[in-house]
């Protein structure tokens, strides 16, 4: 499908509830036997990530199920490994998927998988990352902004330190066109306002890795050298907080994060982790879930879009991107408490009730 962007934006609530009436039929909805419908891929990057399995797989099922109660939705993770994830979108293939959506492990190495996808008429909606190749639609988040909160954040903590402060740059997966995208706009930042120390890629976004850098960039830099980490997401800041406690450095300086994860906030309340990036993970579902019902019935993705981009390898498509927020433990409770991410019970645990008073959560 290679639809362009009319100039109207319509907003995702707006985009779901047509496509919810549309897909209501004359028989009131009521749901045949499975596997009278579409089908639709729904494909993960991995198991290390708590978002993918524990909010992205179920939200998406969720509203892919309210759009289309014919659907059927078929589950796989790639645990990591690009070659796995190429195996599977070869069986989403040959199963003949009406739609699939792609959370690539590598987009570059994805590239070949969705050209056979296209060639095979099956569209592909990147979600969250950006795949090479003729996709027909994205949603996701505007990465660049989630570089430039964590930036900014880093800034405002470290405070009468910048500028001259010395960071050390924890970036995500260079693979993962997110991680480019995260590390462009925090640079857009931080240049010329402080001092990268240590700037380090993490394979697989793994928080080992992250450990392991952390631990080094303190024995080359010292430990009481460091005023700043930027750590690309919240399992990164994990590796690397552990990192810093375990070489005994204290006070923590200011940690970076993202995804809201439910550790994450924990460490927030705590003092051990500054901020971390909430990106609602209802509305990108909401999004790739419309895109990939109207992608298997064969209609246009315009009305869907707000935005439009260029993968590499493709032409311009149809894309949501969304709006990331700050988090930090002056907003927990109108941001992942508002929401429904977490709740204040699920935050406050018996450790942290001195430290959620403080913070006005009980």
């Amino acid at each position: 499908m290679k639809a362009r962007i009319r100039d109207t934006a319509v907003t995702v609530a707006a985009v779901a509830t047509a496509v919810a009436l549309a897909a209501c039929g004359a028989d009131g909805g009521s749901a045949p036997a499975e596997g009278d419908g579409p089908r639709i891929g729904v494909l993960l990057p991995d198991a290390t990530t708590a978002r993918w399995e524990t909010q992205d797989r179920p939200l998406l099922e969720e509203k892919i199920a309210e759009l289309c109660d014919t659907c059927v939705v078929e589950h796989a993770n790639a645990k990591g490994e690009v070659a796995l994830q190429q195996e599977q979108m070869d069986s989403m293939i040959t199963k003949g998927v009406d739609a699939i959506v792609l959370v690539p492990v590598d987009a570059r190495s994805l590239g070949p998988a969705v050209r056979k996808a296209h060639a095979a008429d099956i569209p592909v909606i990147s979600y969250d990352r950006l795949a090479e190749g003729p996709i027909s639609g994205y949603a996701s988040f505007d990465g660049q902004e989630v570089g430039r909160l964590q930036a900014r954040a880093l800034l405002r903590a470290m405070g009468d330190e910048v500028p001259g402060a010395q960071i050390v740059m924890m970036n995500g997966d260079p693979s993962d066109p997110n991680a480019v995208d995260f590390k462009k706009g925090a640079l857009s930042v931080l240049d010329g306002k402080v001092r990268i120390g240590r700037e380090y890629d993490t394979l697989q976004w793994r928080a080992e890795i992250a450990h392991m850098n952390m631990s080094a960039a303190i024995a080359a830099l010292g430990d009481d050298a460091i005023d700043g980490v930027y750590a690309a997401n919240d399992g990164l800041a994990a590796g690397s907080i552990s990192a810093l406690k375990s070489n005994k450095v204290a006070p923590l300086p200011p940690v970076t994060g993202q995804d809201a994860e439910l550790a994450a906030v924990r460490r927030i309340v705590a003092g051990e982790q500054y901020m971390t990036v909430f990106k609602p993970f209802a509305p990108e579902a909401a999004a790739g879930g419309a895109m990939a019902v109207a992608a298997a019935r064969g209609e246009s993705l315009d009305r869907l879009a707000t935005d439009e981009v260029r993968p590499r390898g493709g032409g311009t498509v149809p894309a949501v991107l969304l709006t990331p927020e700050s988090v930090t433990v002056d907003n927990i409770e109108d941001t992942v408490v508002k929401d429904g991410l977490h709740t204040v019970a699920q935050i406050c645990t018996p450790q942290l009730e001195a430290d959620c008073d403080r913070a006005g959560l009980i």
